[in-house]
């Protein structure tokens, strides 16, 4: 299953490209996963439906995002111990990461079972929507664990050097997901259930082949027997502590989409009504493509630069940004064209043009689309700053791009622009957020010119 990759001396060129065709397409099944839910949802039962998964969508952020904080932060220093001919140490890391971040999901999805119905009130469902809210949450929430598995594990066995089966994996749970939601759906007629039910078999499958090549077929990487001496604890809690650090700022990244959906949520049902909800939720079902292909642009450089900073290699680590900022903002630019030009036939993927927010959406779609562009920069910036173990700088950046800005500009902007302030709030904080990178960057350039 490996691939034939050396991270210390492959030209970067090349070593970025074997990395980045499977890990986008990888990304790419993972987003027609999730764009798959939405079509067969506001298909086969309606825009109140899809404004119902829209607010359970938080959740299911949060817990993608603890999967990337271990995924990030395991794979920066097991690289890094791989760089420096530690392996041992490496599968012990990535052990660590891959079985204390399972527990914690599962302790979550146990309190979020228990308590369903208040916790979906809470993610702001009206009373028309929660009986949608609750029945796709149960079918979920108990699966949630192989959905954090296989997140986490695509890191892991990229670093082994197998993008081509990282990408196996996720296509593997998205054609399932899709068969299964049309059998659950149209077939079955199983409604909510039936597209929670599709989505969480597609990722325990995703997730079990993760875990077979981890403990069978990895080359360099795999799961090693954590001891459970008082000693042994404490170090497992310390390097858990460390890859936290370094890999928080991806949790944040993905919890400030989640307080994207949360705000966005509020703003759109306090304005504009249910209507305004299923709008809104159609561009966060589209929304996962840009944020999978730049995220994975950023992962595909993330290893490179990851390694090469470990082994001291500076000009490599630098080759590898430059390369990965300019595909990411091709990418964005094209992605804002697609986006406006296309804005009408998306949304009728989604929903028919005898609801309310068929117009809604494509009205506000070409407005949040300008987001696009700036958004891929910033997901470059935070992933660099993460690679060179310069984690509290990538915090600092995601919690000002996901939460800060972006409170200002759901806050700020509508009652001055009205309802094309609400679609702006996002792109507003992703231009702030890219203007302060670009500012952090080039001053770090002058006082290392100045020494």
């Amino acid at each position: 299953m490996k691939d034939s990759i050396d991270f210390g001396s492959m030209d970067i060129s090349t070593l970025f490209r074997k990395l980045l065709v499977p890990t986008v397409l990888g990304m790419v099944f993972s987003a027609i996963f999730v764009i798959t839910d939405g079509i067969f949802v506001g298909k086969g039962i309606g825009s109140d439906a899809l404004a119902a998964v829209n607010i359970t969508a938080p959740l299911f952020m949060i817990a993608a995002g603890i999967g990337l904080m271990f995924g990030v932060g395991g794979s920066v220093v097991a690289s890094i111990h791989l760089s420096q001919g530690k392996r041992k140490a490496a599968n012990i890391n990535i052990t660590q990461a891959l079985v204390f971040s399972a527990i914690l999901i599962l302790i979550m999805s146990a309190l979020c079972f228990y308590f369903v119905e208040p916790l979906g009130r809470f993610l702001g469902s009206s009373d028309k929507l929660l009986p949608y809210v609750i029945e796709y949450m149960s079918w979920y929430v108990p699966f949630l664990v192989f959905y954090e598995i296989l997140n986490i594990s695509m890191f892991y066995i990229r670093l082994d050097g197998s993008p081509n089966y990282a990408m196996m994996c996720n296509a593997t749970a998205a054609i399932l997901n899709i068969l299964l939601d049309y059998i659950f759906i149209f077939e079955f007629g199983w409604g909510m259930m039936g597209a929670a039910f599709a989505t969480s078999l597609g990722t325990v499958v995703g997730g079990l082949m993760t875990l077979v090549y981890l403990m069978h077929y990895s080359h360099d990487l795999r799961l090693y027997r954590i001891k459970l001496s008082r000693k042994s604890l404490r170090m497992t809690f310390r390097n858990i502590g460390y890859m936290v650090k370094l890999g928080n700022s991806a949790f944040v990244s993905e919890a400030s989409i989640a307080c994207m959906m949360f705000l966005g949520n509020y703003v759109f049902i306090r304005n504009l009504g249910e209507d305004g909800v299923a709008a809104f939720s159609i561009v966060c079902y589209f929304f996962p493509i840009i944020f999978m292909v730049c995220n994975a642009i950023a992962q595909s450089a993330q290893p490179i630069i990851s390694y090469n900073f470990g082994a001291g290699q500076p000009e490599r680590v630098r080759k590898a940004l430059r390369l990965s900022l300019r595909t990411a903002l091709i990418c964005g630019i094209c992605f804002f064209i697609l986006t406006t030009l296309c804005c009408r036939n998306i949304v009728a993927l989604f929903i028919d043009r005898s609801y309310s927010a068929f117009d809604i959406a494509v009205n506000g779609i070409p407005y949040f689309g300008i987001g696009f562009i700036f958004f891929a920069i910033n997901m470059i910036g935070i992933g660099y700053y993460q690679s060179i173990e310069r984690g509290q700088r990538a915090t600092i950046i995601t919690l000002l791009r996901g939460v800060v800005f972006m409170l200002i500009g759901f806050f700020v902007l509508p009652p001055i622009l009205g309802v094309p302030g609400i679609w702006l709030a996002v792109p507003s904080a992703e231009l702030l957020t890219t203007l302060y990178i670009i500012g952090i960057y080039f001053k770090d350039r002058f006082i290392v010119r100045r020494r």
